[in-house]
């Protein structure tokens, strides 16, 4: 069976761990998300999930090291025999340069790194627009799935509120650091011949047709 290893690339809202999801569906191997990686190391308890578990009761920032054991124990079980999709890693260039350096001493290669392509006036748009139930926390957006009465919850009649995540000038922090630190990746993949093009707007359904047809020549 190939060994599908894929890398999602593109800005913070572009819809990469949706599409990731299914994606891992499709090729029948796992999602690898940074943040529950580290959630799971923690749970599980093991001398590497303490260090991230001190680490993340200290307010710091895991370090790039101990991602990157994270995936090499991963890659190591069977359940990524066949591959995995990597969502929200790398984010820098150091990053990708350990990543190749794993995957090196393991025997594997990348198959493919997909660039969610979405404008950031786009990602300001998607994510401005979520409403919150203080209450049951269920997620409304207003342009795309919107309250039957404006600012209250279907299920409980309770205040929709907007996150401060979700405000525009937090939004574009986000994407200002995608820009400086994670958007260098594209030309780093592309250099490696790597790199596919995904236009990322439009309904989820096409978004992913684009994304599987994309991969189908890897």
């Amino acid at each position: 069976m190939k060994d599908y290893l894929v890398i999602l690339l593109g800005p913070p809202g572009a819809g990469k761990g949706t599409q990731a999801k299914r994606l891992a569906a499709k090729l029948q191997v796992p999602q690898l998300s940074t943040g529950d990686m580290l959630r799971d190391a923690r749970a599980a308890g093991s001398e590497l999930g303490k260090q991230v578990a001190a680490i993340m009761d200290a307010g710091k920032l895991v370090s790039d090291d101990i991602v990157i054991a994270l995936i090499d124990d991963k890659l190591g079980r069977d359940i990524t025999k066949n591959g995995a999709i990597f969502d929200g890693f790398p984010r820098t260039t150091g990053q990708a340069d350990a990543l190749d350096k794993l995957l090196a001493a393991r025997g594997r290669k990348l198959s493919a790194t997909v660039l969610m392509d979405v404008p950031d006036a786009e990602v300001v748009r998607r994510n401005s627009g979520r409403r919150t139930c203080v209450k049951c926390q269920h997620t409304y957006h207003l342009e795309f799935a919107p309250p039957k009465v404006a600012g209250t919850c279907d299920f409980d009649g309770s205040e929709l509120i907007q996150r401060p995540d979700d405000r525009p000038e937090k939004i574009q922090a986000r994407l200002d650091a995608y820009h400086r630190d994670t958007a260098p990746l594209i030309d780093y993949y592309d250099r490696k011949g790597l790199l596919r093009r995904v236009d990322g707007v439009g309904p989820q359904d096409e978004v992913f047709a684009r994304l599987a047809s994309a991969l189908e020549a890897t």
